[in-house]
């Protein structure tokens, strides 16, 4: 059994794409087997690009669970201005996303292999995350104090997590980190929520 949040270079590849408009900015992604989300955007995904808020002077974004990318993609596209990071465990998913990249003409960013934050060597003003849940609760935790450590003063972490995987239990954890925790929106299952350092 392979997971989208471990490294398996003995899956096949079977490389597809699909073409997709998030809030009317149109994009193609290429997937492969072993990335999470590989048929088409998740709704995860998809609420959180709807409902983030990026003020105009946060200008390093961190995509942290990059997988293929869209995410830190949609950012880097619809905000020329900012310079964003995208990472990911998952060598697969990493090559993807840089290739997506590519496909969609996009060059304020740069895709790298980390485990979390393990190799990420700059300070952030946002980071945004749709965490690997499976992965279990002692790496999303580690993910969330990493995030708290890597923001600048005045930044922003925003999270998309299902209420039946753990939304509130994410609130808990968070609030605790930062001191607050919003609900930015719910929608179908799913939480946004956004954390203030």
């Amino acid at each position: 059994m392979s997971h989208y949040f471990i490294n398996d270079s003995t899956l096949d590849s079977n490389i597809r794409s699909y073409d997709v408009e998030i809030n009317a900015t149109s994009f193609r992604f290429y997937t492969d087997r072993g990335v999470f989300s590989k048929e088409t955007l998740d709704y995860g995904t998809r609420f959180l690009l709807e409902t983030i808020k990026l003020p105009k002077d946060l200008n390093e974004v961190i995509d942290m669970g990059c997988g293929y990318g869209p995410i830190g993609l949609y950012v880097a596209k619809t905000n020329p201005e900012k310079h964003v990071y995208l990472y990911d465990v998952n060598e697969r998913a990493v090559a993807l996303a840089i290739k997506n990249m590519k496909e969609n003409e996009i060059v304020n960013a740069e895709v790298h292999q980390s485990f979390l934050f393990e190799y990420v060597k700059i300070k952030a003003d946002v980071i945004l995350t749709n965490p690997p849940i499976r992965a279990g609760k002692p790496t999303i935790y580690r993910l969330y104090e990493d995030a708290y450590q890597t923001l600048n003063r005045g930044g922003l972490l925003y999270v998309v997590v299902q209420k039946k995987q753990g939304a509130p239990s994410t609130v808990a954890k968070l609030s605790s980190l930062f001191g607050n925790c919003e609900v930015v929106d719910k929608s179908k299952g799913y939480w946004v929520l956004l954390a203030k350092k």
